[in-house]
């Protein structure tokens, strides 16, 4: 299993709505895939149409109580899509990991006992503690969505900086498989020169595919759907398949789905 956090520091970027849409987007290209809510804010479950009552278990008793991914999943309404959802009580699993032997492990270890899936991708929250080191430590790369505003690039040091102190001390084998630019709006100036700093520093590591400010995106998550099938053929569904596209272009051969 491909293993894809989705991580920035900064709040509203664009984090959640790309792991929906990017999860969404590999399922109907018939890759099994697993969305892993590792945010205490839920909207990821919520976002695909998990009730919070419904979440018997959760990615807080993954973390603290060591239950199995098996025990823990729900089916979503797409097809070959399932999702660990997240409750507010993970909003302490921080405080009651601090005394844990290999705090750090523990996502790590509950996928590494999980075969089940094509790739899973982790929705880490807003923040660079002990859940996003999780997820870095246990994903193969990093996914980053970048807001195209004037303090993008000064968040990014500090993401790309905590990535360089993963793979020194958690996870040498952590890479970036790309950053995808969000919120991309044509009307402003701003957007385009954020895009082309960001393309000037980073190079090939930027995604083509950007994604547009749209409305389709911002109402999807009330009506609990992935904006692809709440409108499939608006722009910003569009942009998040062509994302798709490019992300399986860059992912190893010999680990894709068949």
């Amino acid at each position: 299993m491909i293993r894809v956090a989705i991580a920035n520091q900064k709040g509203g970027v664009g984090k959640t709505t790309t792991a929906i849409n990017i999860a969404t987007a590999m399922a109907a290209t018939g890759w099994k895939t697993l969305l892993i809510d590792l945010d205490p804010q839920g909207n990821a479950s919520t976002g695909i149409g998990i009730a919070a009552a419904d979440r018997l278990r959760s990615s807080y008793d993954l973390l603290v109580d060591e239950a199995t991914v098996a025990e823990c999943v729900m089916p979503t309404a797409i097809p070959g899509l399932d999702i660990l959802p997240a409750t507010v009580d993970l909003s302490g699993a921080e405080v009651e990991l601090v005394a844990v032997e290999n705090r750090t492990d523990r996502l790590r270890n509950a996928l590494a006992r999980e075969n089940g899936y094509d790739i899973a991708f982790i929705d880490c929250p807003p923040s660079l503690g002990l859940l996003t080191l999780n997820a870095l430590t246990a994903a193969d790369t990093l996914l980053v969505p970048l807001q195209c505003e004037f303090f993008a690039l000064e968040g990014l040091s500090q993401l790309l900086q905590t990535v360089e102190r993963v793979q020194q001390r958690f996870n040498p084998e952590l890479g970036i498989i790309g950053v995808a630019l969000t919120m991309f709006d044509r009307r402003n100036r701003l957007t385009d020169q954020v895009a082309d700093d960001v393309r000037s520093c980073l190079g090939a590591l930027v995604f083509d595919s950007t994604i547009p400010r749209n409305v389709r995106l911002s109402e999807a998550p009330s009506h609990g759907l992935p904006a692809l099938v709440y409108d499939h053929a608006c722009a910003g569904s569009r942009a998040y398949m062509a994302l798709a596209r490019e992300l399986i272009a860059r992912l190893p051969e010999q680990r894709k789905a068949a």
